[in-house]
């Protein structure tokens, strides 16, 4: 497979999946019934979800700092806000190519190398994901018997311990070859993968821990509380069980990670979680439209503005350092 058909897949595979499933939930989507949920939500409780995505995000782009400090890079909070949100908004593009893109921005206007700018970002989904593991596992003990199972009956354990051996024989061969081969693909692999390394591990040379872990729980509680806000929004998801929430919530935040920013499949996925509690699906998929696109618009908006203020800013900040 050549490079150009590599990356026609990279970018037009995550397109016609959105435009699939944008077919499909349209074609299920009764939309007289879920348009008078739009006309009477509650747009105050709307409004305090977005405040509170905003303030989770600022604190993402905050938090930054401290895995970024360690190797001795100084980088401005501006310059790091506006790549957050440009990471968010390349997510619908291309999945998960917003964390290239936020690494990018680093590069090109603090001379933060790439491989220990993108490090930090890993290291950064490692501490989100320890947190988003604790709500699994809470939501886990307060729902233990109706999800255990739900997951016997949806999932079959001897294939997914099968796939898992092939997956680590695999990465175990792939490790060996890269550390004793001398070809120059490996010598540049092993390069990358030390700057990649040293980013990862700046979370382990924090001077303030506990601010990053702070600013961490913050992150996950402003989302938490973002989530639960906004179903106050639709009257008939009032009094909805912590238990549902939870799933609910986790469902959505997989949606966003393995999706185009969520797009189409979040609305689906948050009917389908509260189904599970019999929860009315007209309600439910009514409350994911207007959870996700009130998070997008946040997002649609301050990314673009981010995209075009990014290098006018820098432009100013180069001027005021020559004069």
């Amino acid at each position: 497979m050549n490079a150009t058909t590599k990356k026609t897949l990279r970018i037009g595979l995550p397109i016609l999946l959105a435009v699939f499933f944008g077919w499909y939930t349209f074609s299920k989507l009764p939309i007289d019934k879920i348009i008078p949920y739009f006309k009477s939500a509650n747009y105050g409780w709307i409004a305090l979800g977005m405040l509170l995505g905003l303030l989770s995000n600022l604190s993402r782009a905050y938090r930054w700092k401290y895995l970024l400090v360690p190797m001795g890079y100084s980088v401005k909070l501006f310059n790091r806000i506006m790549a957050v949100f440009i990471a968010y908004l390349a997510n619908f593009g291309i999945p998960r190519s917003g964390e290239v893109l936020r690494a990018a921005v680093l590069t090109n206007y603090e001379e933060v190398p790439f491989q220990k700018a993108f490090g930090t970002i890993i290291a950064e989904r490692m501490a989100d994901m320890i947190i988003l593991f604790s709500i699994i596992a809470v939501t886990l003990l307060i729902q233990f018997d109706f999800i255990f199972e739900l997951l016997q009956t949806s999932f079959q354990p001897k294939k997914l311990l099968i796939f898992a051996a092939i997956g680590i024989v695999i990465s175990i061969l792939v490790f060996v070859y890269l550390k004793k081969s001398q070809s120059k693909i490996a010598l540049k692999v092993r390069n990358f993968a030390r700057g990649l390394l040293e980013g990862i591990l700046s979370i382990f040379k924090m001077e303030q821990k506990w601010l990053f872990i702070f600013h961490t729980l913050f992150i996950w509680i402003m989302y938490v509380l973002m989530f639960y806000i906004t179903t106050l929004a639709v009257d008939d998801l009032n009094g909805v069980s912590i238990g549902a929430l939870l799933i609910a919530f986790i469902a959505g935040s997989f949606t966003i990670a393995a999706t185009n920013g969520g797009i189409f499949v979040y609305p689906l996925a948050i009917g389908a979680a509260f189904s599970i509690f019999d929860i009315p699906e007209n309600p439910s998929i009514a409350f994911g439209w207007i959870m996700w696109g009130s998070q997008t618009l946040m997002i649609i908006v301050l990314g673009s503005l981010s995209f075009l203020f990014l290098p006018v800013y820098n432009a100013k900040q180069k001027t005021i350092k020559k004069g």
